[in-house]
This record gives C-alpha cells, structure tokens and sequence, in this order.
C-alpha cells in the first residue's frame, strides 16, 4: 500500500472484445477491484480494440455452430462453458442470457465507436452498454442502428455518431491499436496491461485484481 496520502496513478490498457464473454467478466471483476482501492490508486482505464472474429460476415453465425467449428466443442462442453460464466456473472452482478445470445457478430464498427468515445470521455459507458446489449439483451452490436441507439442512451451526439458508422473514420485507429497489441503478444483476451509493463490475463475475480493492482502501485 501506497504511504502517500495522494492516489497513486495508475494506466489500464484493457484489451478486449464487446463479444468475449470474459471480458465482460473481467471488466466487472477490474470495476469491484478498483472500488475497493478507492484512495489509493487513481486508475485510467483505455479500451483497446480486440477482434475475436474480424473475419466474421455481416451476418453473423450461429453461436453454437460457431464455437463448434472454432473450437471443436461438444455441446457437453459449450453447456458446460456457458453455465460457469452464467455464474461468474452472476456473482458480479452481470447477467448473461446465453439463450437471447444466439448469433455472433462482427465488432469493427463497436470498436471504430467505443475509440471515438474515449475522445469524447464517454468510453466506459459505451463499453458497458455494449456489453449489456449483447450478453443480456441478445441484441446485434454490429447493426448500425442498434449502435445508434447505445451511442445516444451514452451521452454521445448520435448525428456525429452516424456519420463515423456511414464512412471508415477511426478504422485506420483501430487496425493500428489492434495490430500493436498483437505485435506486444496479446492473442487471447482479456488482457488487461497495467502501466504498460504489467500483464494481468484473463477474467481473474476481483481478488485477483485487487492483489495484482496493489502491489504495482506500491512499487510505481
């Protein structure tokens, strides 16, 4: 623990995607540490663009046939699997309806948004309406109309808004910030890095975050 009076700063590169349930989890989990470090450190968090599937057509695919043809899973396995984060979330206060969760969706343009928000200080509200629109509503984050409406219930100018989504603005900045954490060895997500030089992965519990952040902010 920090002897200074002052909150230590602290740097959160929080890489992830809207459509990795993990990241959902580790996003709550990173929230309830940094609550309870309230005084002590003073965190700014940056969402990182991360794409599980940046290949994924404008359609979507099938959740189920998706993690089948991905992972090789059995369907024992994606019960399973979904019935462990349905908990985690669920001890997090984050619910996850897996059965309105039916289709998996390509992320670019929530990613070309949620950059845009950060210049507007309004990033981790978006982050967390998207992440809730499509874990515990069901709702397609790659449809326009739908981001419209999240980008507006945000704070955020929806007119400013339709006109990233209608062109390419931010894609340049997104490719770039993807490909860098790529090139830093992130291939899997969450991935939150802190100050630049310390890794936490995956959806750890707040514990773990708890430890982890405290013990980087003695020694920062």
């Amino acid at each position: 623990m920090s002897t200074s009076a002052t909150p230590t700063p602290l740097r959160i590169d929080f890489v992830s995607d809207v459509s990795c349930p993990w990241c959902a989890i580790g996003l709550a989990s990173l929230q309830q540490a940094l609550a309870k470090l309230d005084g002590e450190v003073a965190a700014e968090i940056h969402f990182q663009p991360f794409e599980l599937n940046p290949q994924m057509a404008a359609e979507g695919e099938d959740s189920t046939e998706h993690l089948v043809r991905k992972y090789g899973s059995t369907a024992e396995q994606i019960d399973a699997n979904r019935a462990a984060i349905r908990a985690r979330g669920a001890a997090l206060g984050f619910t996850f309806n897996m059965d309105r969760r039916s289709r998996v969706y390509n992320t670019f343009d929530a990613h070309r948004l949620l950059h845009w928000a950060e210049l507007e200080g309004r990033h981790l509200t978006l982050k967390q309406a998207l992440l809730r629109a499509y874990f515990t509503d069901g709702e397609d984050v790659s449809a326009h109309d739908t981001l419209l409406r999240l980008a507006g219930e945000a704070g955020l100018d929806i007119e400013r808004a339709q006109q990233i989504l209608a062109g390419d603005t931010y894609a340049d900045e997104v490719r770039a910030q993807e490909q860098f954490f790529q090139s830093r060895g992130i291939h899997s997500v969450p991935a939150t890095i802190i100050n630049g030089q310390h890794l936490i992965s995956g959806g750890q519990p707040p514990e773990a975050f708890e430890q982890a952040l405290r013990q980087i902010a003695a020694t920062a």
